[in-house]
């Protein structure tokens, strides 16, 4: 049979089953089968074709065993998507077959009042587990700037890191991630608890070597944190000031630096453009004061913002990591960006490469915590002229010493270190051996011949 007729096949095979929802209409599916990748604009152009031929929506995971055996019996390629607000193509199907919704399975499963260890299925939305782990005590230690629409499991899927990472790190460092319940692409599939060890490698792995039906999470002691602005006339000094900051002994959350230029295409509720270098913090109460001393100390300017407010549609995360690109292309849709981690010292570095690409990079840095030290990330706009300039800005980066985590590919390892995870491939041999979740995502299942 054809794939049209594997995918009528399908259908009719769901059909008739109360706990699945079929949606086939043509704009469902080109809505459901994309993400924000086009803030790529090699993206773009790879992936506007791409397209679900049937897109799924089990209501239970009882519902998603019959989804996954009646896909693998006919050999249709599967694809799981949460809530779609990745940048990278991450839910997008390159070889069509069936979209699955996790939005459906969002139970908070248990919270362990002991340890706030708490077990969720993959399509809750991280604003409603943040919410519920608050009324306890207790919060996400990681989430995306799209915490308010995106799902767990998209989190850990597709994501790496965000607001938290300049406390704890990222998504894939030991201690985040302690187990996940997942299905194996089978025409039987039998759930499988996988200890943190064995979860490892679908961590980051964009659905591509398991099913997720619910997740394990450490989380953290809740703190409402407070939020202040500081503008530094020079860059030197804003860099010198950020650093000081993420080095001391204050509990932070975030701290985000916008260059000046940048901080013109930034919403007007984020204050007003001061010309100046601005950054962005979110502090325990007990720091206010020590961050408001260091800024005096720095010759800055510092702006009590007050307790940050979950439940106003307004705060500083929503200008951190990649909102601050989303905001800067609401404006001025021909700016992109690229995703590294400076050298130290970081300064000569971003000097030399404001030099050679005058107009063409605006800085956006982000403090993380890497190997137990805190580091500056940068998530700088880049001012779209093709591939040639983009790839030769990235040499650049790279001459320079930067780690550069290309956002303009396909392919997990790609977007990453670039280099092959076995235990990425191992994983997907055991659970999806026909190659048929995301295929295309994982060059190390492409290359393994």
């Amino acid at each position: 049979m054809g794939r049209q007729e594997l995918v009528e096949a399908l259908r009719q095979r769901l059909e008739g089953h109360s706990d699945i929802e079929l949606l086939h209409a043509p704009d469902e599916r080109a809505r459901l089968s994309r993400d924000y990748f086009d803030y790529s604009p090699v993206l773009s152009e790879q992936l506007r074709d791409c397209q679900a031929d049937l897109v799924v929506r089990p209501l239970g995971v009882e519902a998603v065993e019959r989804v996954v055996s009646a896909a693998a019996e006919l050999g249709l390629p599967l694809t799981v998507r949460g809530a779609g607000s990745g940048n990278y193509g991450q839910c997008v199907p390159l070889q069509g077959g069936v979209v699955m919704l996790t939005s459906a399975l969002r139970a908070i499963r248990r919270l362990d009042p002991a340890t706030g260890v708490v077990t969720v299925e993959p399509g809750c939305p991280m604003r409603d587990l943040d919410q519920e782990l608050r009324r306890h005590g207790r919060e996400l230690r990681l989430l995306p700037s799209t915490w308010r629409s995106a799902t767990i499991g998209g989190f850990i899927a597709g994501g790496s890191g965000g607001i938290g990472s300049i406390r704890w790190g990222f998504l894939r460092d030991p201690g985040h991630l302690l187990g996940l319940e997942v299905l194996a692409m089978a025409q039987s599939p039998q759930r499988i608890w996988l200890d943190q060890r064995d979860a490892e490698p679908l961590n980051h792995a964009y659905g591509t070597n398991g099913i997720i039906t619910a997740l394990q999470l450490a989380t953290a002691p809740a703190v409402r944190w407070h939020q202040l602005s500081i503008d530094c006339q020079h860059w030197d000094q804003a860099v010198a000031l950020l650093q000081r900051c993420s080095q001391s002994a204050i509990t932070l959350h975030l701290a985000t630096l916008v260059e000046d230029q940048l901080l013109s295409l930034l919403p007007t509720w984020s204050g007003p453009c001061s010309h100046r270098h601005r950054l962005l913090l979110l502090v325990a109460p007990d720091g206010v004061g020590s961050l408001q001393r260091l800024a005096e100390d720095a010759g800055a300017i510092c702006h009590d913002l007050g307790p940050e407010d979950l439940t106003a549609g307004h705060s500083l995360r929503e200008l951190s990591w990649n909102h601050t690109t989303l905001h800067a292309r609401a404006k001025d849709a021909s700016w992109t960006y690229l995703q590294m981690l400076l050298p130290q010292p970081e300064l000569p570095a971003m000097q030399a490469l404001r030099e050679r690409w005058s107009g063409c990079l605006l800085w956006h840095l982000e403090v993380v915590r890497q190997q137990g030290a805190p580091r500056i990330a940068a998530l700088p706009l880049v001012r779209w002229h093709g591939n040639e300039q983009l790839n030769a800005l990235m040499q650049d980066c790279r001459e320079l010493g930067a780690v550069v985590f290309n956002p303009h590919v396909l392919t997990v390892e790609d977007g990453g270190l670039g280099v092959i995870d076995a235990d990425q491939v191992a994983a997907k041999r055991r659970f999806d051996p026909n190659g048929l979740l995301n295929p295309g995502k994982l060059r190390g299942w492409i290359e393994r011949t």
